[in-house]
């Protein structure tokens, strides 16, 4: 479980990150000239405001008749003229943190890694016979950056440190004692800032000096040394002389209130927040501030255990990862249950309870305009982000997703009711820090292809129950997830229009950043029900239902919510045998598009199956290979998972395959080249976190499956994974479940239940349930399906019949 190199990193995509869920870092392992690329996760430019748009309701009717007289180009640009607000805020970089070094740069044996089970990155070489050792942790209990440089031979560190921002900032010292000296970066972020995309000759604007709108920030250092070492604090940084060992501490600060309220620096000043975590963990020593860190993230890293097979080579596992990457990609088993960890590394480091919710870098991005404001992208994206997150049993990392939901739910009340004229909440395809909810195109200049699509909410409330599906937690359906799920379906109510056939469609309707084609060439966006569209509704509707029936609520919306599904348009299936991705069987813009809205059913959600819509789940395939295997990073993740779902497992790994292919980080913008940078990020290109979790998450899927009402054992195992195992998956209902196979079959399973409850268990082949600790069998006969009444804390193993 080690990423390792043997050589700095060049580029920011070669550097490797560490993260404690607010505070990110990303270590470039220099010999003479060391970065750490510093990140905060409410680092964010502008500050709460109105964004929606009056005159919405007014375009709204004109836009939907000329959607239904075909007069494509006026509804899309009456959209773009009155219906979309401004475009999101972007998310920040804080800084860097620089080490100079003055030992010289010529060094023997030098090695970079991240270790994946401690979560630390580490950087050793030699220089003159003495060996220089560094090592760098995210704590998440000490809220600090923790980075000890030693030498083996006694004084020999000298060096000197600094940090510095690309944003508006100053710099402040403090010398004299250990306890008291500090070198700090402090300043403010922009209150607007156009995205990467968008030609500004005035791009990211500040407010005027003394303006206290937008968060502010602080990012502090301090360290402790050896008794022999001299230190000095003053403008250029603190400078260390001959010591053998050197503790920095890194903590940060801002002055962020909350989603709907302005920043307050005099509440929530940074640097008292910087300065608070930095004493308290400077009184702690090193190897205290490690355990504890090391006692808070290795229980969670260690839930889930993964061996796949063998290397090719005896010394493959030796070899640097970028040359793994390149010369054997994912034919190095030990190389993909590497990739797999990596994802569930990264969204521990990016995600926890209390923290922001992963972001399109996670929590890792140097630029102040980075690709595509760096925000939360609700057509996939963000959700991507979090698919891994309760079957790799990490559901306390999905929290800030969760909460990110209910925060929008209420944004998003007002969006409903001023640009539609609905009850309920909705969000579109973007959002921030502040929970944007209406259309993103800064009032006309964003594409309604992306921008008006207010589905984004409906999406993510599908967390919301997913979450419940897993913990069985009924305090969290009630109070949490029904309240934002009711609203969600109360949005798509009223936003569903009769047509004269008697069926229930949305209009305008767009199958997310996908255009059709029409006979004489012409390429629209806007349309009536997509399939994205119903199937996300039907789902909704039919989840709050469900959530009714289970909480025992008396609630009035039934009657409501049976005739909309009633009303619904069925799922079709076009000329070709795909699924039409509209209501009507157009052709495609772009065949090969990265997007496979119309799958959705398949993938994440749970409405087609072998069992379930037999028709559509051929269909499905058929559309797959109509797309092809192609697409960016996080196209190719969301592949994975939906062949996956298809039970083929040997598709499903061409794709991996394709996913573990090193890309250079030349910046160019790819919408059909996915892969991986030498680092392992996922390369949209450029670089998108999506990705990483999106494989891992359909990783999963290819070795056990839930959303059938059974557990699924090895659905889509590959031919080029003949043996393993797996254990600590979640499965729905709250079930953890450990997995051994050789030679392609299965040879042992064991699955723990959480409470008293059915346990249906599935294999391709006929099985015995066992209890596991008397190994009485506990069916009469074996088959490749079976049902027990599983006890609460009671463990069960399935082993073939023969």
């Amino acid at each position: 479980m080690e990423l390792k190199y043997n050589k700095p990193a060049r580029a920011w995509t070669e550097a490797l990150p560490v993260g404690n869920g607010r505070l990110g870092g990303m270590v470039f392992g220099g010999i003479e000239q060391e970065r750490i690329s510093l990140n905060e996760d409410t680092l964010w430019s502008g500050y709460p405001r109105d964004w929606n748009n009056p005159r919405a309701l007014e375009v709204l009717p004109e836009v939907r008749r000329a959607v239904l007289e075909e007069r494509y180009e006026d509804a899309e640009r009456l959209s773009k003229a009155g219906m979309m607000g401004p475009y999101t805020q972007a998310y920040m970089p804080l800084g860097d943190w620089h080490i100079r070094f003055y030992h010289g740069h010529f060094a023997d044996g030098y090695r970079r890694s991240l270790h994946l089970e401690e979560a630390c990155a580490k950087v050793s070489y030699d220089i003159g016979g003495v060996r220089y050792t560094r090592e760098l942790f995210a704590s998440h209990p000490d809220q600090v950056l923790v980075y000890r440089l030693t030498s083996s031979q006694p004084g020999r560190l000298t060096l000197k440190t600094w940090l510095d921002s690309p944003l508006r900032s100053t710099t402040a010292w403090r010398d004299g004692g250990e306890d008291e000296a500090f070198y700090a970066v402090r300043g403010d972020c922009p209150h607007e800032v156009s995205p990467d995309y968008v030609s500004d000759p005035d791009p990211v604007k500040y407010e005027a000096e003394g303006d206290s709108r937008t968060i502010a920030f602080e990012g502090r250092l301090a360290c402790r040394t050896d008794a022999g070492a001299k230190v000095k604090v003053d403008h250029t940084g603190i400078r260390v002389e001959q010591a053998t060992e050197v503790v920095f501490y890194f903590a940060a600060g801002t002055s962020f209130a909350g989603f709907d309220r302005m920043p307050d620096r005099v509440s929530f000043p940074p640097d008292r927040l910087a300065e608070r975590h930095l004493r308290e963990a400077a009184g702690r020593t090193y190897e205290e501030l490690k355990r504890r860190h090391a006692d808070d993230y290795k229980p969670l890293f260690r839930r889930v255990r993964f061996r796949l097979g063998s290397s090719l080579t005896e010394d493959a596992a030796e070899r640097p990862t970028d040359e793994r990457i390149r010369t054997s990609g994912a034919d190095d088993p030990e190389l993909v249950s590497l990739f797999f960890q990596y994802g569930r590394y990264l969204l521990l480091a990016s995600s926890r309870p209390s923290t922001q919710p992963a972001n399109l870098q996670g929590i890792w991005n140097p630029h102040i305009r980075p690709i595509w404001s760096c925000n939360y992208t609700l057509n996939i994206n963000l959700q991507m982000n979090y698919w891994l997150a309760e079957t790799a049993n990490l559901s306390e990392c999905h929290e800030p997703l969760l909460r990110f939901v209910e925060e929008l739910s209420v944004t998003g009340e007002a969006t409903a009711r001023i640009h539609y004229g609905c009850r309920g909440w909705t969000a579109h395809h973007n959002s921030d820090l502040w929970r944007q909810s209406a259309p993103p195109g800064n009032y006309g200049h964003g594409n309604p292809l992306w921008a008006n699509w207010p589905m984004g909410g409906v999406w993510l409330c599908g967390h919301l129950w997913e979450h419940y599906l897993f913990t069985q937690d009924e305090h969290f359906l009630r109070s949490r997830a029904y309240p934002a799920l009711r609203k969600a379906a109360l949005f798509c109510l009223d936003w569903l229009q009769p047509t004269d056939g008697g069926e229930w469609v949305t209009n305008p309707s767009t199958s997310p950043e996908h255009r059709f084609r029409l006979p004489d060439g012409r390429t629209p966006a806007l349309t009536v029900a997509s399939t994205m569209d119903i199937s996300l509704i039907r789902e909704l509707l039919t989840r709050c239902i469900e959530a009714a029936g289970l909480l025992g609520l008396e609630e009035p919306l039934l009657p409501e919510l049976r005739e909309a599904l009633r009303r619904l348009p069925a799922t079709k299936i076009g000329a070709r045998g795909q699924i039409q991705e509209w209501h009507f069987d157009f052709d495609d813009e772009d065949e090969q598009h990265r997007h496979v809205s119309q799958l959705y059913d398949l993938f994440p959600g749970s409405a087609w199956g072998a069992n379930r819509e037999p028709h559509l789940y051929e269909a499905a395939k058929r559309t797959l290979e109509l797309r092809g295997d192609g697409g960016t990073g996080w196209s190719i993740g969301w592949k994975i998972a939906l062949w996956a779902r298809l039970r083929d497992g040997n598709r499903a790994f061409g794709i991996v395959k394709r996913m573990l292919v090193e890309v250079e980080d030349d910046g160019v913008m790819d919408f059909h080249r996915g892969g991986v940078y030498a680092n392992l990020f996922d390369a949209h290109p450029p670089f998108q976190i999506d990705g990483n979790f999106g494989a891992a998450a359909g990783i999963v899927e290819m070795l056990l499956q839930s959303h059938e009402d059974r557990i699924e054992l090895l659905p889509a195992l590959p031919d080029a994974w003949p043996e393993g195992e797996i254990s600590g998956l979640k499965a729905r209902g709250g079930f953890t479940v450990d997995l051994q196979w050789e030679r392609g079959r299965l040879t042992r399973a064991r699955i723990a239940a959480p409470a008293d409850r059915p346990l249906r268990v599935a294999y391709r082949q006929p099985v015995r349930v066992l209890c596991a600790e008397t190994g009485e069998p506990l069916a009469e006969h074996a088959a490749s399906e079976l049902e027990i009444a599983a006890g609460q804390d009671r463990i069960y193993e399935i082993r073939p019949a023969e």
